[in-house]
């Protein structure tokens, strides 16, 4: 439905002054994936002591902006444990803008790419320099040419995506669940990629993440399949924490007597703080040779390879910008029978378990190619069923793990570093920095007081 709205013929293009609509509209689950598979390589290559630059252990994610922006305000000792990674949206911004310029020989800023989230915060990640184009494009661009270009220019909630079907005169409920023909992206590989059933009949929909990948997009479910994969006779155990929000997993191998690899979930403000106190530096010791010890349960933090950390109590499902049991009809709720927010994230949790590929759906589907112009004004016609791509984006490579090729995936990253020519971790891979703020400073109070009123607000990122 949300495909419908943003692009398809009752959408946005029937509605408001303009009647525009967008000429892509692509799943975000497409870079989630790469970003899953780049990951679960950073954790590996530092669990395995290889020469690359790896962040710190443990790793933490880097994927909740709400997350990011705490930790380089409040806590800048953890900056050192951030993955390395962008966030998929940030990974799908920088390909749009990369291969699109490229292909249709546009300047980034001529490219408008709006992102659909379900977090507040995901705005202020989308407005960070980090996320330029000054970090990828050609070094013969100097920055004072013009100004420099975000990857995503806009980012609206699902909430406003509501408000902006009503404020266009749409019923969101009624639009067609079917999806819509769409234009093939002018790149073969990336358009098997981004669209695997729309344009070709070899490769297999996406699948609907398990429940056991948690709601936040299965980036700790991942690595530790990845090392599964890896070790077959190693087991995984899982220890609740003190609240829904911490878990901690542990893996075992039957040679050693030790845990070989450890890993944990931490979710909401009031956990991340925990986490980020057990990170904090010992302080040193007044006394004369004496060295600074570790509480145990700070040393037991540090023996994660990995953390998972999101803002928001529950993961993303809960986030700022989803809809929430106060904004439905009151028919809608009594017909739902819904008396609570909590009732009502159960739902949410369980459409997000059984999502489905709207691309898998045939009806509706265009079986044809169809052409598309440039920026020169002629005429395209893409070939998208060459021997390249049907190799490309095969589902059957016998090494996907949840559902997902590494292969494959490090296949289509290598072919969008050398179609742009710019190296894969100018693309990829971001950085971090301290910001000075007045937040958690003392101002007539305890340290980190208005942290902790921020900490408090559930549902809610940064």
């Amino acid at each position: 439905m949300i495909e419908q709205l943003l692009g398809g013929p009752q959408g946005l293009s029937s509605g408001g002054q303009y009647g525009n609509a967008f000429k892509w509209i692509v799943d975000t689950n497409a870079m989630r994936e790469a970003s899953l598979v780049l990951g679960a390589e950073e954790v590996m290559n530092f669990t395995s002591r290889t020469n690359v630059e790896t962040p710190k252990q443990p790793i933490l994610s880097s994927a909740c902006p709400g997350w990011i922006c705490y930790a380089e305000k409040t806590h800048p000792h953890v900056l050192p444990h951030l993955s390395h990674l962008k966030s998929p949206q940030a990974l799908t911004g920088t390909l749009l803008k990369t291969v699109l310029s490229k292909a249709l020989n546009l300047r980034a800023d001529q490219i408008w790419h709006v992102a659909v989230m379900p977090c507040f915060d995901k705005k202020l990640e989308a407005s960070r320099e980090e996320l330029t184009d000054i970090y990828w494009r050609s070094d013969s661009l100097a920055p004072n040419i013009r100004p420099y270009v975000r990857d995503v220019d806009c980012v609206i909630t699902a909430r406003e995506l509501l408000m902006l079907a009503d404020t266009r005169g749409i019923s969101f409920p009624n639009l067609p669940c079917k999806p819509f023909p769409q234009l093939p992206f002018p790149n073969p590989t990336i358009n098997t990629f981004f669209f695997p059933t729309h344009f070709t009949k070899h490769r297999t929909p996406r699948r609907p993440q398990s429940r056991e990948a948690g709601t936040s997009g299965g980036y700790l479910h991942h690595i530790l399949a990845t090392h599964l994969s890896l070790h077959p006779l190693n087991t995984l155990t899982t220890t609740p924490g003190r609240n829904p929000d911490v878990t901690e997993f542990t893996i075992n191998s039957p040679t050693s007597p030790h845990p070989v690899f450890r890993a944990a979930r931490y979710y909401g403000f009031r956990n991340i703080q925990n986490l980020v106190r057990k990170l904090k530096p010992p302080k040193k010791s007044r006394m004369p040779g004496a060295t600074a010890a570790r509480t145990k349960a700070a040393s037991g933090c540090l023996d994660y390879a990995y953390v998972e950390v999101m803002a928001c109590p529950g993961g993303c499902t809960n986030g700022g910008g989803q809809i929430k049991v106060d904004d439905l009809p009151s028919q809608a709720k009594q017909s739902e029978k819904l008396t609570g927010q909590k009732e009502w994230l159960a739902r949410v949790d369980e459409a997000y378990f059984s999502m489905e590929d709207s691309s898998s759906d045939e009806e509706g589907a265009s079986s044809a190619m169809p052409a598309f112009t440039n920026a020169e004004g002629d005429s395209m016609m893409l070939d998208i069923d060459n021997e390249d791509n049907i190799q490309a984006g095969s589902g059957s490579r016998g090494d996907e793990i949840n559902g997902i090729s590494p292969s494959y995936i490090k296949s289509v990253l290598d072919h969008w570093a050398q179609m742009t020519g710019i190296p894969l971790e100018k693309l990829v891979m971001t950085t971090y920095r301290k910001v000075e703020s007045d937040v958690g400073t003392v101002i007539g109070g305890a340290e980190n007081k208005r942290v902790e009123e921020l900490a408090g607000k559930v549902g809610g990122g940064w």
